[in-house]
């Protein structure tokens, strides 16, 4: 059966058994924030599931569109590596809002799979939730699947109902066991059945999920049975159509053929070369065309943000496949009438000349920039020694020619190299930085304003009634008055709102009345005592003379409190254990962590970050006031406060006293220290010479790290088999083995150079009273090649060499030698850029040994040719 078939044969069988066949909603999900793009069948019952909605009909089917590229659910860089990995697929699906539930259900997948579809019976295992025994029995006494083919799954994600055969929408809310439906591919495919140790293989494949949701989980973490349970299923149409078409990839089936056709042809259009139909890349572009033909389809465009960026990154992704397998022109865009003519009869939204349009532009635009991109990535490859890319050459190509981090993560995995992301994720935070610095003080800047001061009340509430509009700016000019969608700043008589200083952020929040809605988005001063708040009119208009309700976001003020507090008494506890000569440098507080910049000469050892965590949270264990004075400024100094970084002080100051910290602090903080819940540490290191920087979390932010990296260390435990106290010696002894493993590697190696040096130094040719030696070692990597290198040149004593090799992604390795004696004639910089260049790379190093990269092999053979009368000349 075809995918067109299958799709037809599923829609019109549950039509059958009174279903409705539901259309298609678009990849966009309509109305629900909490997701990127529509990654289920069931995303648009949503609403049915949660009783907010109904609809005409209780039984309903669908065929769904569905992206996974963003996001929580991201299948990105699996895509053209697995064999059922996808940025877009089909999910085919049937659903009961409280009409059947597990009898038809189950009695229906079992005759549309051994009937229509005519899969045999004895190939077809089930799982279900363990003490779903209303299930197991209607599989076993009602369908007649033998009990050694029914698996029960239980708790095997560490919590009660957290389980492979468990489904849940969220932490609340509808939920309910499951049964999957695997197809066995027979002994000849390695792999055992769910549940087992080896059940990740390719034998037992899962092609259908019937959810039966009968609870839903409250708060208390309760399970309340519904009063009308339900129907939820998902199959992929591209894995069951493998399994119905006979073959082990979803890259098999006809659809993909037929994509994988179009591309290679719409490669070789724009390339010299012929393209290999077994290359990776292909699936790539095959399966990245579908997701931005439906993503433009249902309106997305590319861009900066959001789903117009995840589009962005995909379109890119590809086009830098193509370029890899030798397309130098635009190419992607002429897939989309592939698609169209797969798939326009099932999605009529495919048939819009638009769609291409966008594609070709998006593609042209790249193109400009991705020859030069490609350029400074292959250089920056073949300078790297350690196996590690600079991050910030990742943050350049990304900031400067617009290639995505995960671009470049993808030609790093390719040749064997890791990324430094935590380099490249500094330079992105300082770029935001400055730029979140940079826009505020552009807001600030040249707004003149001679007015009253403003009366701050965010001490006492974090509500003001009857604020009066004062002074307005739109665009740095004052104003009277601003309409609804602008973003001005607007000066408020008195108001609740904290706004940026010392450290903290600026509050958010909203101010309304009548007519009016204005969305607080940011707080920062004008002047010393006069607050600006950066809003947006997202209701009627703004002017001078209005009055206002404002109110801050109290959840958000809260959690910057926590983080706020925690900062003083973090800062008290390192100069305990530390010294007094930790002083504090610089600080930012924000709801989700606080970072402390303090001077200290070295890093800070776990063991003393062990006893600040210690200290710091025993304040918070005691729970008692934290308490404000205001007082003059001579007198605060004699209570002995700690005058903090970065703060000015004007004639009266206000004193905080937190647990056993006394600081000065016109910041906002907890009522008591118990507020702040929990604290925890999550990194220190070095900025700049004799300054250190920690970052912290408190409250559930801290709860979350904690449970987060317990996760790791549960998951890592699993995997050794052994209980967590364990692991580090785990770890400990895997590394031990794998160094002794490198080392004997190494040696293998260096035998191995030694040997073939020798074998190389016969094939020596004798040019112009010189001897030169050109040969390919395919296969061996830079170290080999640098170390045979060394081996030729002591074994011919005076000589000029070139080494190539060709790795298994047809990535060109070179190494250029000159002995001593011959470098003032011929430079091995020279000679391997002579090389090289010819083949689209370059490199560099010293006079007497030279490396360089290249990602062009095909006239390999005719560069090495070329060498000899390349050396004759420079030494005639």
């Amino acid at each position: 059966m075809k995918v067109a078939d299958i799709r037809r044969t599923f829609l019109d069988f549950y039509a059958s058994k009174g279903h409705t066949i539901i259309h298609s909603s678009p990849v966009v999900p309509g109305n629900d924030p909490t997701l990127l793009f529509t990654n289920a069948g069931m995303n648009q019952f949503k609403d049915v599931f949660l009783g907010f909605d109904k609809r005409a009909y209780s039984r309903a089917t669908t065929s769904q569109k569905c992206i996974r590229a963003g996001g929580k659910h991201n299948d990105l860089d699996n895509v053209g590596y697995t064999a059922r990995h996808h940025t877009f697929f089909e999910m085919l699906g049937n659903f009961s809002f409280g009409d059947y539930f597990k009898h038809d259900a189950i009695k229906y997948a079992w005759e549309l799979l051994t009937q229509h579809f005519h899969l045999p019976a004895e190939k077809l295992w089930v799982t279900v939730y363990a003490e779903d025994d209303e299930a197991y029995d209607i599989w076993n006494k009602e369908v007649g699947v033998p009990a050694e083919r029914i698996v029960r799954i239980g708790d095997n994600k560490g919590a009660r109902y957290m389980s492979d055969n468990f489904w849940m929408m969220g932490d609340t809310g509808p939920c309910g066991p499951c049964s999957e439906i695997f197809y066995d591919h027979g002994p000849s495919v390695q792999g055992g059945p769910p549940g087992s140790p080896d059940e990740d293989g390719d034998r037992y494949i899962e092609i259908w999920n019937l959810v039966f949701m009968q609870f839903s989980r409250d708060e208390k973490g309760n399970m309340n049975k519904l009063p009308h349970p339900s129907i939820d299923t998902g199959m992929g149409l591209e894995r069951i159509a493998a399994v119905l078409q006979g073959v082990h990839s979803n890259y098999e089936i006809d659809l993909f053929k037929n994509l994988l056709a179009a591309a290679k042809a719409a490669v070789e259009s724009v390339s010299e070369t012929p393209v290999d139909e077994t290359s990776p890349s292909l699936k790539v572009i095959a399966d990245h065309i579908r997701a931005c033909a439906f993503c433009v389809a249902d309106g997305v465009v590319p861009g900066n943000e959001g789903r117009a960026y995840v589009l962005r990154r995909i379109c890119r992704r590809a086009i830098r496949h193509g370029y890899k397998l030798g397309a130098r022109g635009p190419f992607f865009y002429k897939l989309v009438a592939a698609v169209e003519k797969e798939m326009g009869e099932a999605y009529p939204e495919l048939r819009n000349p638009e769609i291409a349009k966008v594609i070709e532009a998006e593609e042209r635009r790249f193109l400009t920039t991705l020859s030069k991109g490609m350029e400074i990535l292959e250089d920056a490859i073949a300078k790297t020694t350690d196996g590690v890319l600079d991050g910030s050459v990742v943050f350049k190509l990304h900031d400067t020619y617009g290639f995505p981090a995960d671009l470049t993560a993808d030609v790093c995995r390719e040749r064997g190299l890791t990324v430094d992301t935590d380099a490249f994720d500094r330079h992105m935070e300082e770029q935001r930085a400055a730029a979140r610095a940079n826009a505020k003080f552009k807001m600030a800047a040249g707004l003149e304003y001679t007015g009253a001061e403003t009366v701050f009340t965010g001490y006492e509430s974090l509500e003001e009634k009857g604020a009066e509009v004062i002074a307005l700016y739109v665009d740095g000019e004052q104003t009277e008055h601003a309409d609804a969608g602008a973003e001005c700043v607007v000066v408020f008589d008195r108001t609740p709102f904290y706004a940026e200083s010392g450290g903290q952020v600026g509050d958010t929040g909203r101010a309304a009345n009548d007519t009016t809605i204005l969305n607080v988005m940011d707080t920062f001063r004008i002047k010393a005592a006069v607050t600006g708040h950066q809003c947006r009119v997202a209701e009627g208009g703004v002017s001078v003379g209005d009055k206002f309700d404002l109110r801050v976001d109290e959840e958000r003020r809260a959690a910057t409190q926590r983080n706020h507090s925690v900062t003083h008494l973090m800062h008290k506890a390192l100069r305990t254990v530390l010294g007094d000569q930790v002083q504090q440098k610089g600080s930012l507080v924000t709801p989700e962590a606080t970072r402390f910049d303090f001077s200290y000469s070295k890093p800070v050892t776990e063991a003393e970050i062990a006893e600040v965590e210690r200290l710091v949270n025993a304040q918070i264990l005691r729970n008692v006031d934290v308490v404000t004075q205001v007082l003059p400024i001579e007198e605060a100094k004699k209570t002995g406060a700690v005058m903090l970084f970065g703060e000015r002080y004007g004639e009266t100051v206000r004193v905080l006293t937190i647990g056993n910290a006394v600081e000065f602090c016109g910041g906002t903080h907890v009522a008591r220290t118990g507020d702040i819940g929990f604290f925890k540490i999550v990194s220190e290191g070095g900025i700049a010479a004799g300054i250190r920087r920690i970052e912290a979390v408190t409250g559930m932010n801290a709860l979350n790290w904690v449970q987060t990296q317990a996760g790791y260390l549960n998951e890592t435990a699993r995997y050794f088999k052994v209980p967590g106290s364990e692991v580090p010696k785990k770890v400990g002894d895997l590394i031990s083995t794998v160094k002794t493993l490198e080392k004997g590697i190494d040696q293998l190696k260096s035998q191995m150079a030694s040997k073939v040096g020798d074998q190389l130094v016969e094939q020596a040719r004798d040019v112009a009273g010189v001897k030169l030696l050109v040969a390919r070692m395919d296969g061996a990597d830079a170290k080999a090649l640098r170390e045979t290198m060394d081996k030729v040149k002591d074994k011919l004593g005076s000589a000029v060499a070139l080494l190539a090799a060709v790795g298994a992604e047809g990535r060109v390795q070179l190494a250029a030698g000159v002995t001593k004696d011959l470098i003032g004639r011929i430079k091995a910089g020279e000679l391997v850029n002579f090389a090289a260049q010819q083949m689209g790379g370059k490199g560099g190093g010293k006079p007497d040994m030279a490396m360089a990269g290249a990602h062009d092999a095909s006239n390999i053979d005719a560069v090495l040719a070329s060498v000899e009368a390349w050396v004759a000349e420079k030494l005639a």
